[in-house]
C-alpha cells in the first residue's frame, strides 16, 4: 500500500471513530435512580417526573432505566437506599428533600445528583453556592426564607386575634433555624410572640401543646422539614383537639385536615429536575448548572377545618386559593 493510500485510510478511520463512539453512546439505556425521603404522594410526584422525561424523549423501557426507592421518613432506611442506589452507578440519582441529599453525598461525590424541595442547599452545606453549585449536586430550592414570614401573615389574616402562635421545627435541621429566625422577625410588627415546639418526641409534643392551648387567642404554623412531614397526623389531631388555626408550608398538611397552606408545588418541582437530569444525560454538570428557586407556589384552603374552628376565611385569601378543599 502506498503511503499517501495508508494515510488517507488512517485518517478516515479517525474521522468515523468519534461517530461510532457517539452512536454506541447514545444507543446505551442510561440508568437513572430516584430516591424519595418521605411518604408523602411520591407517586405524583414521580409521575410528574416521567412524564417530563417521556417529552424530553427519555422513554423507560427504551433509552432510560429508572430505579426507585422510598424511604417513608426513615433515616435509616433512607441511609440503606442511598448507598443500594449509589451502588448500582447510575448516570444520575434524583433526591427529593434535604435530608435525602445529604445521605447520597456522603455515599458519592463523583455520581451527579438532581435533588428536589431542598430548603437550604447552601446552609445545610450541598452546594457551593446557587449560582455555582461547583460540586456533584444541584436542583431546585423548596422556597426562600422570607416565605416563612408569609405563614405568619397568613395566620393572622385569617385569624386576626392570634397573638400567640406555637412553630412545630426539627432544630437540628440548619434550613429549620433560618425559618424560625424569619418568622421571629416579623413576629412584632405582627402584635404575635412565637415560640418554637420541637416535634421529635409525640407525648413531649402532645403535652407541650395542650399546655399552650390552655390559653387563649392561639394558632400553630408548621415549619418545612422531613420531621414535620412525617409527623403531620399528629400535628393536624393536635390542631383538631385543640381547635387551633394551623399554617403549614404544603397542600399534605391540608389534605390531612388543618385549616391553610401555603408553599410549592411538588409535582411542578419534579418536572423542572427532569430537564436537568436531561441535561446531564447529554453531557452536562452539576457544578454547571445553577440552583433554581420556585416558579410555582400553592395556597390550598380546607374549609371543612374553617367550619370546625368556626373561622371564616376571608374573600381575600378565597380569591388568592389555587385549590379549596370542602
Amino acid at each position: 500500500m502506498r503511503r499517501r493510500e495508508f494515510i488517507s485510510l488512517i485518517g478516515g478511520a479517525a474521522a468515523v471513530w468519534p461517530l461510532i463512539a457517539r452512536a454506541q453512546q447514545s444507543d446505551r439505556v442510561r440508568r437513572i435512580a430516584a430516591i424519595i425521603g418521605t411518604d408523602v404522594n411520591s407517586t405524583a410526584m414521580h409521575e410528574a417526573f416521567r412524564q417530563e422525561l417521556r417529552r424530553l424523549g427519555w422513554v423507560e423501557g427504551s433509552n432510560v432505566r429508572i430505579d426507585t426507592r422510598s424511604g417513608g421518613g426513615d433515616v435509616s432506611l433512607i441511609r440503606k437506599y442511598a448507598a443500594e442506589l449509589v451502588a448500582l452507578s447510575p448516570d444520575v440519582i434524583v433526591a427529593t428533600g434535604g435530608l435525602t441529599t445529604e445521605l447520597l453525598l456522603k455515599e458519592t461525590r463523583t455520581l451527579p445528583i438532581v435533588f428536589t424541595i431542598v430548603p437550604d442547599p447552601v446552609g445545610s452545606g450541598l452546594v457551593d453556592s446557587i449560582s455555582q453549585p461547583g460540586g456533584n449536586a444541584t436542583g431546585f430550592m423548596q422556597f426562600e426564607y422570607n416565605l416563612s414570614g408569609k405563614w405568619l401573615e397568613l395566620l393572622k389574616e385569617i385569624a386576626p386575634s392570634v397573638t400567640r402562635a406555637a412553630v412545630f421545627w426539627d432544630p437540628t435541621q440548619i434550613a429549620a433555624i433560618g425559618q424560625f429566625a424569619v418568622i421571629q422577625s416579623v413576629a412584632p410588627s405582627l402584635g404575635v410572640d412565637v415560640r418554637p415546639i420541637n416535634v421529635r418526641d409525640a407525648s413531649e409534643t402532645e403535652r407541650v401543646i395542650a399546655a399552650f392551648a390552655s390559653q387563649p387567642n392561639g394558632g400553630l404554623i408548621v415549619t418545612a422539614s422531613a420531621l414535620t412531614l412525617t409527623h403531620r397526623e399528629l400535628i393536624n389531631t393536635l390542631a383538631v383537639k385543640h381547635k387551633l388555626p394551623a399554617v403549614g408550608p404544603s397542600r399534605y398538611y391540608v389534605t390531612n385536615g388543618i385549616l391553610i397552606s401555603y408553599g410549592v408545588d411538588f409535582a411542578d418541582q419534579h418536572r423542572r429536575a427532569a430537564a436537568y437530569v436531561d441535561r446531564i444525560l447529554k453531557g452536562e454538570k452539576p457544578a454547571g448548572l445553577p440552583v433554581q428557586a420556585p416558579t410555582k407556589y400553592e395556597l390550598v384552603v380546607n374549609l371543612k377545618a374553617s367550619k370546625t374552628l368556626g373561622i371564616a376565611i376571608p374573600p381575600s385569601v378565597l380569591s388568592r386559593a389555587n385549590e379549596v378543599i370542602e
